[in-house]
């Protein structure tokens, strides 16, 4: 499973978790958290949509520092 992340206002954490991928696109979970509430959500993306947003800078691929 694929991270990214979701470029957004600073006191916001917002990522997306690629959980399948079919021939329309991808099933996902979105993460929000804010003010230390969380809130997730299973939806879909076309896999047009998704590569315009990676294209575009929206999201990118959650890259994990070295320890």
């Amino acid at each position: 499973m694929k991270r990214y992340c979701i470029k957004n206002q600073t006191n916001r954490i917002e990522y997306i978790d690629i959980i399948s991928k079919n021939d329309d696109g991808y099933k996902i979970l979105i993460t929000r958290i804010c003010d230390g509430n969380e809130k997730t959500r299973e939806t879909t993306i076309t896999c047009h949509l998704f590569d315009l947003c990676v294209k575009t800078g929206y999201i990118f691929e959650y890259k994990k520092k070295a320890a």
